[in-house]
């Protein structure tokens, strides 16, 4: 019998690390990127690597990484990962999951003295939910990571990237240095929780993602002219409110006639200004999130945007400003791993599919230098970015099983 995953290990430690970030009044994580919760995140997490065996290390962004084996004849390594930083108000399986079934597998090979021709690296990106603007761990990875980008990043409230670096004794020169090799990596594969309802209806216990869309982030802002609520008349208005309010509305509109089925859209981020009762809005900051898995149709939405923003100034007699927080270019999973992973689904007499991911992932910076696979576990309800989030154990195990024999079939071969 092939080697299987201890389920109650992955739950015990998914558990375990839930903890750490938990808010006791709404129950949920806040382990957001570079945060003590975060740091304290992933000092637990090196300890659980050191704990089965794996040689520990950080690179110059603090992504933590555990390898197993060494390479026979230079042989390039597997790598397998996820993130555990969250969003504000999290569930405890978004990224952790990947990270903690794939402790579990090279704890199994380990246990059973797998004889690994190329050695397994298990890495947990930081920030990969774009708390400044990206997924700056992997990005440093591939290589994508500026020195322009870097030492401007800033999250929503004005904190600097550059800065929280520093508190960890990481210097900009160290971040620049953590890039990889192309040559050292022979493929990656993360397992995730799908983050939407597909697998939920269809009674389906796993997904093999083929192709990941693409993500957009802006930072808008729309200036008007504050003024007394009750002595200024609406025709003499220019309230930014209301100019968000117009673009809003746009939405639907843009994504039906420039987008595509699998087109989204999303205003996550307001902030009003000056945030008085009595007060004509001047000022409007906000955010503005869109995704497809063509490049022809992003290039088509943020063209509609841009537009449409124009317009609305003009009428409302506003100003615009459009920032780019990030982007991340739509990518094709490896057909040779889709294949893999479809042919051990079927092995394991699994219920799957091959289906696309909505939500961007550090395996879309991956992809850029090595091959790359998925796979998704069901969402209960399709609820993610939400202490609500669920998976069925008996997927997180079917899920886990599947990664088990992949990496083994890519690392033994």
């Amino acid at each position: 019998m092939s080697a299987r995953v201890n389920i109650d290990r992955i739950r015990e430690d998914l558990l375990e690390l839930s903890e750490i970030g938990r808010n006791p009044r709404d129950r949920g994580i806040y382990r957001m990127a570079f945060s003590d919760s975060d740091l304290a995140g992933k000092d637990w997490l090196e300890k659980k690597m050191q704990g089965v065996g794996l040689s520990t290390s950080r690179d110059g962004v603090a992504n933590v990484t555990g390898l197993l084996g060494h390479s026979k004849g230079g042989l390039a390594r597997v790598v397998v990962g996820s993130h555990i930083d969250t969003v504000p108000c999290a569930g405890m399986l978004d990224g952790s999951l990947g990270v903690i079934v794939g402790l579990e597998c090279l704890r199994v090979m380990q246990e059973k003295n797998s004889s690994l021709r190329r050695p397994i690296e298990l890495i947990a990106f930081s920030d990969e939910e774009g708390r400044f603007g990206g997924t700056v761990g992997s990005e440093a990875y591939v290589g994508d990571l500026s020195r322009e980008k870097l030492e401007n990043a800033c999250d929503l409230n004005g904190v600097r990237l550059v800065d929280l670096l520093r508190k960890q004794g990481l210097s900009v020169e160290q971040a620049l240095g953590s890039v990889r090799k192309p040559e050292d990596l022979h493929a990656y594969l993360e397992l995730h929780i799908e983050q939407g309802p597909v697998l939920d209806k269809l009674g389906l216990q796993v997904g093999v993602v083929d192709r990941i869309t693409g993500l957009r982030s802006w930072a808008i802002t729309l200036q008007g002219e504050t003024n007394h609520a009750g002595t200024t008349p609406m025709h003499f208005r220019k309230d930014a409110l209301l100019g968000l309010a117009d673009f809003a509305h746009e939405i639907g509109r843009i994504l039906d006639e420039v987008g595509s089925p699998e087109s989204r859209a999303t205003v996550g981020k307001a902030e009003i200004l000056p945030g008085a009762p009595n007060s004509v809005p001047g000022r409007v900051d906000f955010s503005l999130d869109f995704r497809d898995p063509s490049p022809a149709v992003l290039a088509e939405l943020s063209t509609a945007f841009d537009r449409t923003l124009l317009a609305i100034c003009r009428r409302r007699g506003l100003a615009s400003e459009v920032h780019s927080q990030g982007e991340i270019a739509p990518v094709e999973a490896d057909p040779m791993i889709v294949g893999l992973l479809s042919e051990k689904a079927t092995a394991l007499d699994l219920k799957f599919q091959v289906m696309p991911s909505g939500a961007a992932h550090d395996a879309q910076l991956l992809a850029k230098i090595t091959r790359m696979g998925m796979i998704f576990v069901p969402s209960k309800g399709g609820l993610s970015h939400s202490p609500a989030e669920a998976t069925d154990w008996g997927d997180v195990e079917a899920g886990a099983n599947l990664l088990l024999q992949a990496l083994q079939e890519l690392a033994c071969s």
